[in-house]
């Protein structure tokens, strides 16, 4: 008999992209009006400014990245802020869904990498919003660096499960709405990279549109778990409780015990 539904699991896939969705745009307003950076529909740029802000003039320290709109205080705290609770829905997201699929096609190595990605996105996403660009510029590219691509991942793997676990018309088109998602953020993300590192002022205001978009699509990747989230029950935390304490074992090892067993017998019957 199966365990009672728990659909109210289904709102925090909702909730992390609207939480942070908002909280970042929040903090980008902030930062602009405080003159911290200079808005994203604007493309004139400045090699130097005089005691103007960035209001009448702009340098590549006022482009909108992400990170820069949270880089001083008071719109760095709010920064630190959301992205630390971002990642703990993401740490919560990501084990809800292995659990989901852990539930319906046993275990699988692409659910356990799933996992893994997701949690060192969280802990990239941490370092983040903990460590400011212009503060601690080391620590915070390292987060960045674990962080984006761990994400792009996480995505991807997610696109490819989907597929395998589809049944129906409405798994299919979830599957195919994942891979677009995919899609979308794997170009912004390789623009977004590339333009960063060049000098025009041009390219980087682009490169800093494109990690808006990365973030944003990847965040609305996450919304689309609520479909499957709705149907987790208390079935799926025992057989989470279940896989934690039993040894891993993956498709591909199955025939691992049958094999030992013939070598048993062929021992015994030597002896």
């Amino acid at each position: 008999m199966p365990g009672p539904a728990m659909p109210a699991w289904g709102i925090l896939p909702v909730t992390l992209p609207a939480f942070t969705i908002t909280g970042m745009w929040i903090v980008y307003a902030m930062a602009l009006s405080n003159n911290h950076i200079c808005p994203v529909h604007n493309w004139n740029y400045n090699q130097s400014c005089g005691v103007d802000g960035p209001g009448s003039c702009c340098t590549l320290d006022h482009i909108p990245l992400v990170s820069k709109c949270g880089t001083l205080p008071p719109e760095s705290c709010f920064f630190s802020l959301i992205c630390s609770l971002g990642s703990f829905m993401v740490i919560l997201v990501g084990l809800l869904r292995y659990a989901h699929v852990l539930e319906r096609v046993g275990p699988s190595l692409l659910n356990t990498l799933g996992l893994a990605t997701g949690w060192l996105c969280a802990a990239g996403l941490t370092m983040v919003g903990n460590f400011q660009v212009d503060h601690a510029k080391v620590l915070h590219y390292i987060g960045a660096g674990v962080a984006f691509p761990t994400s792009m991942l996480f995505v991807f793997l997610q696109s490819v499960l989907t597929y395998r676990m589809a049944k129906t018309r409405g798994h299919y088109w979830t599957g195919h709405l994942r891979s677009i998602l995919t899609a979308v953020a794997f170009i912004t993300l390789v623009f977004s990279g590339v333009f960063f590192i060049q000098e025009s002022f041009v390219l980087q205001h682009v490169a800093a549109l494109c990690e808006w978009m990365f973030i944003i699509d990847v965040l609305v990747f996450y919304g689309t778990f609520t479909f499957e989230f709705g149907a987790i029950s208390t079935d799926t935390f025992l057989v989470l409780l279940k896989a934690s304490r039993a040894p891993k074992s993956y498709k591909g090892e199955s025939s691992l015990p049958g094999t030992a067993c013939i070598h048993g017998a062929e021992g015994l019957a030597m002896v």
